[in-house]
């Protein structure tokens, strides 16, 4: 005797905003989106001290989406002002104190 289980209509939450989960406005240029992509994938990654595997595959959808200029926009268009809910923070390091000078390691010989 086989056994048939029903399985009743799931209920989907729609995908997050992906302009939330980059943690950019609407209207950033892709420069900007690019930055915010490589700042979570550099924080998010495997090998990083706090790894989250599935916030990292929200933020791989989220610019698989909007790197693409006619896709960007095909979903502007199907999701005008969509509320995402809260927006993922991103913490930019303050900048350096005086000149960004670099330098490898330096042989010093002092009576030549």
């Amino acid at each position: 005797m086989t056994r048939v289980r029903k399985v009743g209509a799931m209920t989907r939450t729609p995908p997050p905003d992906p302009y939330a989960v980059l943690g950019v406005d609407r209207d950033a240029p892709q420069a900007e989106i690019t930055a915010a992509y490589r700042r979570l994938v550099r924080a998010l990654h495997p090998d990083a001290h706090r790894p989250d595997p599935d916030r990292l595959a929200a933020v791989l959808a989220a610019y698989r989406l909007l790197r693409d200029p006619e896709q960007r926009a095909a979903h502007d268009r199907t999701q005008p002002g969509r509320d995402s809910g809260t927006p993922i923070v991103v913490h930019k390091r303050p900048p350096r104190p005086g000149p960004d000078l670099r330098a490898g390691p330096v042989r010093h010989h002092p009576y030549r």
